[in-house]
Parts: structure tokens; C-alpha cells; sequence
């Protein structure tokens, strides 16, 4: 899992990259804690798609950049998967589990 906080490191991500995961995460949030424990379990368990995160404390205009450009109100946590250069799914809160992000990805 790798951190991403610029826009020009996701710009970079997206022209490199099919398809990938990206969770925007809150350093301060009880459920955001518990939505990426699960995300990085989910990481450790299934390889098969490369995965990033950022900080929104840290990473604000990437967060809002991401936001703006496709159209996906922001929340966090926050679960983005991206394929082609766009999102083809996306889960915020409690729907960021094990169960819900390998559902997304058989879909794709």
C-alpha cells in the first residue's frame, strides 16, 4: 500500500496505472481507523489490484481535486475504485469492509 498526497503524484498514478484502489482516510476518525484496518487487511489478502490511501489531513487539496474531477461527493473514509480513469465504485463509513471491496472488484 502506497501514500499518495499530491495531485501530481495521482495524475501520474492514473496515466500509470489501470486500474486501483484509493482510500481517502481521516487521521482522527474511530470509523475511519476501523473502515482502513480493513482496508489493509483486504491489502494483505488479495494482491491482485494495487492499493493507495491518503490522508486527508495531510492531502486536502488532492482530496478535493479528487472530488471536483469526478464528480464524487467527498467523505471519509472513503473507498474510491478506479478503473480506466474512472470510479466504478464507491463506499464510505461501515460499507468499507473485506466482504464489500472484494464484491467490487469480481464486478469490474
Amino acid at each position: 500500500m502506497k501514500k499518495i498526497d499530491t495531485v501530481e503524484k495521482f495524475e501520474e498514478l492514473v496515466k500509470t496505472t489501470d486500474t486501483f484502489w484509493l482510500v481517502k482516510h481521516s487521521l482522527t476518525c474511530p470509523i475511519s481507523a476501523h473502515a482502513f484496518d480493513e482496508y489493509k487487511q483486504y491489502e494483505q489478502e488479495n494482491q491482485e489490484i494495487d492499493t493507495y490511501y491518503l490522508a486527508v489531513q495531510e492531502a486536502r487539496p488532492l482530496s478535493n481535486y479528487i472530488a471536483e474531477k469526478y464528480q464524487v461527493r467527498h467523505e471519509s473514509p472513503q473507498a474510491l475504485l478506479f478503473a480506466d480513469n474512472n470510479i466504478v465504485w464507491h463506499a464510505s463509513h461501515r460499507k468499507i469492509n473485506i466482504a464489500s471491496l472484494q464484491k467490487a472488484v469480481k464486478e469490474i
